[in-house]
């Protein structure tokens, strides 16, 4: 009999204490919950891996649009149900894994691969757009480091404008107090932090306080950026790293007297006649700065419009909106000024020749994000996706250009 008490006992005192780690754990997720509004640490927690729709949880900055809207050919009333002319080939089958062609099985392998929208673009002529999973034309996607490649372009402009004096600056004249805290600050020009050769230190780990998960989720990524600091000499490696964008944003903040977001809807939003409005994830309603390395939320046939524009060497319809010099150097391979000839100007370069003398370019972001550009086709290639078991994409975007 004393040894079922002491039994029920111990079983009471396994539930007991079940019922306090329950309590506590609660307890902790809500108040983790309550914070994630003011805590980078609460939101990695409580919100997790990136997410497509991480728009919806982050303040944001309205872009707005402006008529006349640009449409492509045949886009007023697009059916995007049927398959166009381009995907009825048989030829399809040569670029799907495992495929027999033709454009039912396209559609399969999108669907599959957790694709949410796929646009082939060519002579302003919408070859193919379908949406999956989903999502319609009128669906919202998140960027994520496509952002990085609009910044760019941002920078092309403030130059243009005069607003920035050169490429060449060190990023202490925009930024002084970077200098103040370390004096090799002053080494490091713009075009380092948009060759991503800037030389500061830079730590992927996936946990809480790594540099990857702080850049992502802090409520207060200005006071981030500026602690920051310097590894190795600039311009020596390619370092893909988070805080370069970060400083190009304070620096555009600080050359046009506008928010970022302001100056993209100045810029460019309204005069390419973007379908919708857009917006740009913030840190924190409180510290209201663009994220920067990510968060540009818009439709992906808008996105298309960016490619179009760079294809265009920064011309629309007429108007340069940037500068050809600057789409170019953005965008081609040059080994003889930057230590990657594969990445320029927050631009992806793709070679079609060993020589590099001819290449395709692209915009690329997190889960398959891609605004993809074949200058001697003149075509542009939008995928978006919430993830992607396919590694390929940008050969299978090569493939398509050779095919069409």
């Amino acid at each position: 009999m004393n040894m079922f008490v002491r039994l029920r006992t111990r079983k009471k005192s396994f539930i007991i204490v079940g019922v306090i780690i329950a309590i506590v754990l609660l307890s902790t997720y809500g108040i983790l919950y309550i914070l994630t509004p003011y805590s980078g640490f609460a939101r990695s927690i409580i919100w997790g891996d990136s997410d497509i729709k991480d728009y919806e949880k982050f303040p944001f900055r309205t872009i707005e649009n402006a008529p006349p809207i640009f449409h492509f050919s045949n886009m007023e009333f697009p059916d995007t149900n049927n398959a166009t002319p381009f995907l009825s080939s048989t030829l399809l089958g040569n670029i799907i894994p495992n495929a027999e062609g033709g454009a039912e099985n396209f559609d399969k392998f999108l669907a599959s691969t957790r694709t949410t929208a796929f646009i082939v673009i060519k002579d302003d002529k919408i070859l193919y757009e379908k949406y999956f999973n989903g999502y319609q034309r009128d669906s919202i996607g998140t960027s994520f480091s496509i952002a990085k490649s609009i910044t760019s372009a941002l920078i092309g402009i403030a130059i243009d404008e005069g607003l920035i004096a050169s490429i060449d600056d060190p990023i202490t004249k925009y930024i002084p107090e970077l200098k103040e805290r370390d004096t090799r600050f002053g080494n490091i020009t713009i075009k380092n932090l948009l060759t991503m050769s800037s030389g500061l230190r830079y730590v992927e780990e996936g946990l809480p306080w790594s540099d990857d998960t702080t850049t992502y989720y802090d409520t207060e990524l200005r006071s981030l950026a500026l602690s920051s600091k310097v590894e190795e000499s600039p311009g020596k490696r390619f370092h893909y790293n988070n805080y370069n964008p970060l400083l190009l944003g304070m620096i555009l903040e600080r050359a046009t007297h506008k928010p970022v977001s302001q100056y993209l809807e100045d810029k460019i939003w309204k005069p390419l006649g973007m379908d919708a409005h857009a917006s740009w994830s913030l840190d924190s309603d409180a510290s209201g700065f663009e994220k920067m390395e990510s968060g540009i939320n818009a439709r992906a046939i808008d996105f298309a419009k960016i490619g179009r524009l760079f294809l265009n060497n920064g011309n629309w319809n007429g108007k340069q909106v940037i500068s050809e010099n600057w789409v170019n150097e953005s965008t081609r391979p040059d080994t003889s000024t930057d230590p990657a000839p594969f990445y320029q100007y927050m631009w992806w370069v793709h070679p079609l020749s060993e020589d590099s003398t001819r290449y395709n370019f692209y915009a690329a972001g997190n889960y398959g994000q891609f605004i993809y550009v074949i200058p001697e086709k003149n075509i542009v290639i939008v995928r978006h996706g919430y993830g992607s078991e396919y590694d390929n994409w940008t050969d299978l975007f090569k493939q398509l250009g050779l095919m069409i």
